[in-house]
């Protein structure tokens, strides 16, 4: 009998460790639905059920007010960065939830150091904060306009685990997942905004320069993923052709990481024993 997947399975090794164990991310199937429940209403019945799970273990997060969650979602365009989010937190009370969606940079901004921007919307204490896009446009996009040679590169993924290391020591838990579509599935997702007008609000036409690089921004993610996905900030492959099943896998771990957090709700004030409300 073959072995059940584990979330695990889809983890990229760790950096110190790259020499010891093989990573392509062309080996990971994005049709694969290692984690579905064989159709698409069992999936979502699932999805519900985590969610559930979720809003008690993110609100017990922010009443302790000592840790901190940061979610990381990074794709090819129409990976479903959006599409997760609306799904897998729809019934996660927004109170301690933050999602900051990350877009070109603005003047002020390249002013600045790259990861500038970045810091300050790190989650604070309590907090649950979602990436949509994020630092990672960084070294992915300027690597395939060639802006960025490979001393400044390999720079870049120095400071972004360090940036990282320091998140993580000062109480954030990590998770980044590379939602990873087919080139074929992005096809059918752009010619579908482009037939509905009512969806073209989300479609630009950068989009099919963009896709014209598919293999180089595959080779960009590639290299990107082996460089900065260590044991405090681990980079997970989630198969994301079918977007109900990229729904239940983000939900997954999702949960296997605050159930790990071993949250606690504060401890009962003694001052409010025996107080009556007139």
């Amino acid at each position: 009998m073959a072995r059940k997947p584990e979330l695990d399975d889809f983890r990229v090794p760790y950096f110190d460790t790259k020499k010891i164990e093989k990573f392509a991310l062309a080996d990971f199937d994005p049709s694969a639905k290692p984690f579905s429940t064989g159709s698409k209403e069992g999936d979502r019945d699932r999805l519900s059920q985590i969610g559930a799970k979720l809003d008690a273990l993110q609100e017990c997060l922010h009443a302790q007010q000592l840790q901190r969650v940061l979610l990381v979602l990074q794709g090819m365009d129409t990976s479903g960065k959006d599409g997760t989010v609306r799904a897998v937190f729809h019934e996660v009370d927004p109170l301690g939830l933050r999602i900051v969606p990350f877009k070109a940079p603005t003047a002020n901004e390249l002013a600045h150091d790259f990861l500038w921007r970045v810091h300050a919307q790190a989650p604070s204490a309590g907090e649950l904060t979602i990436f949509n896009r994020s630092h990672y446009e960084d070294v992915l996009v300027p690597v395939v306009l060639g802006q960025l040679d490979n001393d400044a590169r390999e720079q870049r993924y120095r400071q972004i685990r360090g940036f990282e290391a320091l998140l993580a020591e000062t109480g954030t838990t990590i998770i980044k997942c590379m939602l990873h579509i087919s080139k074929d599935e992005q096809r059918g997702r752009l010619q579908a905004r482009i037939d509905d007008p009512t969806r073209h609000w989300k479609f630009d036409v950068s989009d099919l320069e963009a896709r014209k690089q598919w293999d180089q921004y595959q080779a960009a993610y590639h290299d990107a993923l082996m460089a900065t996905s260590t044991p405090y900030a681990p980079w997970y492959v989630i198969p994301a052709n079918s977007k109900t099943h990229r729904n239940v896998m983000v939900a997954e771990l999702l949960l296997r990481t605050f159930e790990g957090l071993k949250l606690e709700y504060p401890p009962a004030k003694e001052s409010l024993k025996g107080v009556k409300v007139e």
